[in-house]
């Protein structure tokens, strides 16, 4: 566990951290993008973090990942390249730079190292980890096969490397339906989200597809009653869903998809008001973008992903501590299941 006393002190005694109304009008280009759900003393306290950040990262050859889901400081602020998993997880295969630095969960990180075995991988925080990830195990993947023989497996990437390298593919929420409807199987295991394969399912029919129990605490926490008392309040309201979500929830909404394709989805459909039945800082990072468009409603916070911060990012390139390895013989196997995801989402759906 950090000591974040220690560190805080640290930083201090060697970067000028003090908030500074003269770094954030130096950086008043990024501000732009997040002025309105970041406010200027706030933005005041982030921008030397930002700063410092910033120079640091060029000088250790860093590139930062960060998934839609960080806050408006470091996706707006610090970021290289943001997405989802599957964006990210491209993405992991096209960097240049000798560190890759993940603001996102463990898994993400693991990933990235899995499909960049040769370049340091840092993550800000060890403990960012994710109640999917933590739902499963190889031994429930040999569980799920035992249990339906010969039926391919299908992990959702939020898992950990050996999950992974147990698996025949594994899917985003944004691939997932593409990549069951296109194997060659009548049955088809999908672990660990139950409902994302629940949801899938639906889309799906033609396929039996069988699941896990896992669910991700985020998005389970949301019901079908709660979209409905949000429509009587506002019977104009566009409500939009991860498949994360219970399929009661998902059917209840006006649109569902990954965190990219709800991003797409309210960029080109502009409704005058939105409800994202997602994780808190989806809205925020896309509603300077879609200033016509009023987000409201509620949202749960995931705690895993907000354990990375602008001071630990910093921490973390300053040090260069957090290198998330993998063992060569599960990165081998996990890389397959990543990399044949890959290429399945390059092929033309449909």
């Amino acid at each position: 566990m950090l000591d974040q006393i220690a560190l805080r002190a640290e930083l201090a005694d060697l970067y000028d951290l003090s908030p500074s109304t003269e770094i954030a009008r130096a950086n008043a280009h990024l501000y732009r993008r997040m002025d309105r759900v970041v406010t200027p003393p706030d933005w005041a306290i982030h921008a030397p973090y930002v700063a410092a950040i910033n120079k640091l990262k060029t000088e250790r050859g860093a590139v930062i990942l960060a998934h839609n889901y960080m806050t408006p400081e470091i996706y707006h602020g610090i970021a290289d390249v943001v997405g989802d998993s599957l964006q990210l997880a491209i993405e992991a295969t096209k960097v240049k730079a000798d560190v890759i630095v993940q603001c996102g969960v463990h898994f993400m990180a693991e990933t990235s190292k899995i499909l960049n075995p040769s370049k340091t991988v840092l993550i800000p925080d060890m403990e960012a980890g994710c109640s999917l990830a933590e739902s499963i195990t190889a031994a429930g993947i040999a569980e799920m096969r035992a249990k339906y023989p010969g039926a391919p497996v299908v992990t959702y990437v939020n898992t950990t490397a050996e999950v992974k390298a147990a698996s025949d593919i594994c899917c985003t929420s944004s691939n997932a339906a593409q990549i069951v409807r296109g194997l060659d199987s009548d049955t088809v295991i999908m672990t660990p989200d139950k409902y994302l394969a629940q949801n899938i399912a639906a889309l799906v029919p033609e396929k039996r597809i069988v699941w896990w129990d896992g669910s991700c605490i985020v998005h389970e926490q949301y019901t079908a009653q709660d979209l409905r008392d949000f429509r009587a309040w506002s019977p104009d309201i566009r409500i939009i869903a991860h498949p994360e979500c219970p399929p009661d929830v998902v059917a209840e909404a006006d649109f569902s998809g990954s965190t990219s394709g709800i991003i797409d989805y309210v960029t080109q459909q502009r409704p005058e008001k939105a409800m994202l039945v997602t994780e808190c800082s989806m809205a925020a990072n896309i509603s300077d973008a879609l200033p016509d468009v009023d987000f409201v409603g509620p949202c749960n916070m995931c705690p895993f992903m907000k354990k990375i911060t602008l001071e630990k990012v910093l921490w973390s390139l300053h040090t260069m501590e957090g290198a998330v390895e993998v063992d060569p013989v599960v990165a081998d196997k996990a890389r397959v299941a990543v990399q044949r995801m890959i290429d399945f989402s390059a092929r033309p759906s449909g």
